[in-house]
């Protein structure tokens, strides 16, 4: 099943053009991982397919699950079961983690959620994640570390389970036990929802151990420039993006 379709899609912020027409493809059950170098637009993309109104779409359309979300708001798109994993998850103070996830899970499934359930599965999801239980009585990010913070996204993703996970830059502030941990939840539930598809936007490799992908695809003057497997991500740690970026202008420029 398709579940992402981005066509011909350009944006622009504040008249700056970031991305031009760009197309990418993911199907349930695959992983694509986002890769380039500073600047070119990788979290641009994750909060444009979020819905993020700071962003001009100037062409083309944004297809979730064979339906076209490139106008609609963004606490539909989540209610629809789309879900992005901050880079820098926001504190709110005087909300409790807890709130905000029984007030999101409801608003999903349209429906009051019975206050026994959510917490025992808060409790097994904590358990697995090794947070400090106290956390879930917080303030929403207030007083976290990074690592609290991203851990806590992965949080949400295991109570509102969604069906398109983007995941922006997730391994940055993490430690190395940490990122294992974050990893391993993120791809069990891939593995207990087969029809998940999950993007990962990244500098760095080293996520992509824990979370193989299927593609990886580099983003380049607003574009996917190459697409390759994840051997590919392997030669940008030891090589950089130079010859990736050589490589692909030699493709256009044949084409």
């Amino acid at each position: 099943m398709r579940i992402l379709s981005i066509n011909d899609l350009t944006c622009s912020i504040e008249g700056k053009t970031i991305l031009s027409n760009l197309n990418l493809n993911i199907n349930s059950g695959e992983i694509h991982a986002v890769m380039g170098p500073n600047g070119v637009g990788k979290s641009t993309l994750s909060k444009v397919i979020m819905g993020d109104n700071h962003y001009q779409i100037k062409n083309g359309t944004i297809i979730y699950k064979g339906e076209d979300i490139t106008n609609i708001e963004t606490y539909k798109r989540s209610r629809m079961g789309i879900f992005l994993a901050m880079q820098n998850p926001i504190a709110i103070p005087g909300i409790s983690n807890q709130d905000f996830l029984k007030t999101a899970l409801s608003a999903k499934l349209q429906k009051p959620v019975g206050l026994y359930d959510f917490m025992l599965k808060c409790e097994t999801a904590i358990s697995d994640l090794k947070m400090d239980k106290n956390l879930i009585h917080r303030g929403l990010n207030d007083g976290f570390s990074g690592g609290e913070r991203k851990k806590n996204e992965v949080l949400q993703l295991k109570i509102l389970e969604p069906s398109l996970i983007i995941l922006d830059e997730l391994d940055s502030g993490l430690d190395v036990d940490s990122l294992k941990i974050v990893s391993e939840n993120i791809s069990d539930y891939i593995n207990k929802n087969k029809d998940t598809a999950v993007l990962i936007i990244t500098h760095y490799p080293k996520i992509l151990q824990y979370l193989p992908p299927d593609f990886v695809h580099i983003l380049y003057n607003g574009k996917i420039a190459y697409t390759s497997t994840k051997e590919l991500a392997l030669e940008i740690e030891k090589n950089g993006y130079k010859n990736i970026i050589n490589k692909s202008n030699d493709i256009d420029g044949n084409d």
